[in-house]
Parts: C-alpha cells; structure tokens; sequence
C-alpha cells in the first residue's frame, strides 16, 4: 500500500513527521515535496507549469506555514501562563474554514473549544477582531458566530487568511491579550 492510499488523497494531514506534532499542515508551496507528490500534484517536481496537472485552472493560496503555528503553539502555552495561569483553548482557523491548530492548556473545559472555535470563524470571516464586532447585531444572527473578546484575524496584504480564537478565561479581555501574542509570535 502506498503511502498515497494510505492519506486516502486527504490534503489536511498530521505533521507528526515533519516533527510539529499537533499540527496539520495542508500542501502548498511550503509543503515537503513527499506531501505534494502523495497528493497527486505536480509543482516544481513534476516538469508542468508550477500549477499541476490541472494548469491554469488553480491558484496558490496564502495558508500559515507550519513553522508559524509552532510558534502559535508555544506563544499560547506561554502566554496563558503569564495572563494567570489560564484554563483556555486556542482554535486557529483558515480562511476556507478549515481548522489547522487546536491546542488546549491543562485542565481547560469543554466549552473553551466551542468558543476558541466560533471566535476564530468570525475574526477570519470579518477580517476583524471580535471585540470589534460586539455591537453589530447582524454579525450576532449569523450561525457559528461569536463576537465576545477574544478572536484576531491573521492578515496578509490586509486580506484576512486565518483566524486565532481563544476561549475560556473569566474576561474575554484576557482571551484578546492572549489570541494578540499568538498572532505578534506568528508574525515574528
């Protein structure tokens, strides 16, 4: 069985071989040729035009690079250490809504997962923080939504391709400080 088969053709996959356990990368131009190569796209390896077989009919897309989420990873731990030891989740979303890191700190409840989640979804959907967001009643009806602090928007070019959501301390003040040291760390 080939290690194709073995993913099944799925493009988010764990990155526990590349070493950053817990994390799911998705194939782009920063992904290890082995990843693209198992999913059956060309790139740079496979002598076509740098968009695979399918040439001009896709498009790169901006997504956060392993190595940054690292970072996130280890900024969160940290930083909710140094907020007061808090019992959250952090949840960073794509764009297209899919969710590339889920990291949780001991003890944290079952709810901080909902609302890292929601939080994260509407910083990138928005292109705004959540805290922003608050008062905009509309925003508040849209299903999945959740305009407590706590969610930033992880921009390139002013564009919104990810969301860092942070739920479960006592003030969702906490939760902001915490989702804007994530996004300085991956900024770094």
């Amino acid at each position: 069985m080939s290690f194709r088969h073995l993913i099944g053709g799925a493009v988010a996959l764990s990155a526990v071989a590349a070493g950053t356990v817990g994390v799911a990368g998705t194939a782009s131009a920063a992904a290890p040729a082995a990843v693209v190569a198992a999913q059956g796209g060309h790139g740079k390896h496979g002598g076509h035009d740098g968009h695979g077989k399918h040439g001009r009919a896709t498009a790169p897309e901006r997504v956060l690079s392993n190595s940054a989420l690292v970072r996130a990873s280890h900024e969160f731990v940290e930083s909710a250490r140094r907020h007061g030891n808090q019992r959250v989740t952090m949840v960073i979303m794509e764009r297209a809504g899919t969710i590339r890191l889920v990291v949780r700190t001991r003890k944290s409840g079952p709810q901080t997962f909902i609302s890292a989640k929601r939080k994260a979804y509407t910083a990138v959907a928005f292109g705004q923080p959540t805290s922003a967001l608050a008062g905009n009643e509309t925003i508040k009806q849209i299903p999945g939504t959740l305009t407590l602090p706590g969610g930033v928007p992880v921009k390139f070019k002013g564009f919104p391709i990810a969301g860092i959501g942070v739920g479960g301390a006592p003030d969702g003040r906490i939760d902001e400080m915490i989702a804007n040291d994530v996004l300085r760390a991956i900024e770094r």
